[in-house]
């Protein structure tokens, strides 16, 4: 490098995965274009294990690891059958009750519930339940009061029911922080192969000169990775460098593996070389390929699992699964115990209904 000229590269980091079970329910009043108008699936570390629709009435493995575990336990898919079909009755009420509360009668609506635990990488436990209506969070279930939490007017009588149930916030509590973690556990055991697995990105850079002032855009493409938590940044003379950088979204691939991109914009006198660093292999240095000036820059946007912006969330794991699967169709532990230690029946639904 020649005095004076900063030196760029570009960092980046693998760190140890955190790992979650999610279970995502939604009911639609007037599905088209093919749509059930009941869909429940179960997903690990992200990736879809199991799938139930009212078009089929079947809980059905979505990877091949899971046919192991049915071969171990036969009643397994049973019981989720039976657990989907109890959800799938209960958010039918649950619609009609969110229709009867925003007095609408007639137009196509939905009712959505997401829930799930996460095992952080320090051993940290979290989990989250929420209710949407039409795409707005309708309940949230605050764990460490525990109680519920209604954003909306027409969730207030819902929250003082079940605030007032004796044992059930504390229940739904146990379930999130010790019965999700445990089917969790097992899921990962049976899927260690493909969860565990570790596989570095691709990595590719391009560039474009601004016609305007004359300065480049590089662009380091990440392609092929996981698991997804990565952390990329550029340097400049080994420095994290913010200004004038751009991070894109981190996106699943088709075959479960993860993208991203990360952007800057220099004055070319200052360019330099992309570098790349794991922590277990020697780093890598990309050169930074001519500019070019057909350059094709675009963002995925990100979705939010809270917040009222989740609906896009569901539908697009539900067409995914349409487009692979074609729709052709939990936890072992289903249900939760209360203060009183009864469990909930495999049949009857995880969560209260929301009824009048």
């Amino acid at each position: 490098w020649k005095v004076g000229v900063p030196r760029w590269d570009f960092l980046l980091l693998f760190s140890t995965s955190s790992h979650s079970l999610k279970y995502f329910y939604s009911s639609v009043s007037e599905p088209s274009q093919g749509l059930p108008q009941f869909v429940s699936l179960g997903l690990v570390d992200g990736e879809v294990f199991l799938h139930y629709d009212s078009n089929s009435r079947r809980a059905k493995p979505r990877v091949s690891w899971m046919e192991t575990l049915g071969k171990e336990d036969p009643q397994y898919w049973d019981r989720e059958t039976q657990r989907a079909r109890g959800q799938e009755e209960a958010s039918t009420t649950d619609l009609e009750t969110g229709r009867n509360r925003y007095n609408q009668s007639e137009g196509l609506h939905t009712w959505q519930l997401m829930y799930g635990c996460e095992l952080q990488t320090d051993g940290s436990k979290r989990g989250f339940a929420q209710y949407g209506y039409d795409g707005r969070t309708f309940l949230t279930f605050d764990k460490e009061t525990p109680a519920w939490v209604a954003p909306e007017p027409q969730a207030q009588i819902t929250k003082r029911r079940w605030d007032h149930i004796p044992g059930n916030n504390q229940g739904v509590k146990s379930y999130l922080e010790e019965t999700c973690i445990e089917g969790l556990e097992r899921y990962l055991s049976y899927g260690k192969e493909m969860l565990l697995r570790t596989e570095p990105p691709g990595v590719t850079v391009r560039g474009k000169t601004e016609v305007e002032d004359g300065m480049e855009t590089h662009v380091c493409r990440l392609d092929g990775f996981y698991p997804k938590e990565i952390d990329a940044s550029w340097r400049r003379d080994g420095e994290v460098w913010l200004e004038e950088t751009f991070h894109g979204s981190l996106a699943p691939n088709a075959d479960g593996t993860y993208h991203s991109w990360l952007s800057i914009r220099i004055d070319p006198k200052e360019k330099g070389r992309c570098h790349e660093h794991d922590g277990l292999q020697e780093p890598l240095d990309l050169a930074l390929e001519a500019p070019e000036i057909d350059f094709l820059l675009f963002t995925i946007p990100k979705v939010e699992e809270s917040g009222g912006v989740w609906l896009p969330l569901f539908w697009r794991q539900i067409l995914i699964q349409m487009d692979a699967l074609q729709l052709t169709s939990g936890n072992a532990e289903s249900g939760w115990t209360d203060a009183s230690g009864v469990r909930k029946e495999a049949t009857k639904s995880e969560f209260f209904p929301i009824r009048e």
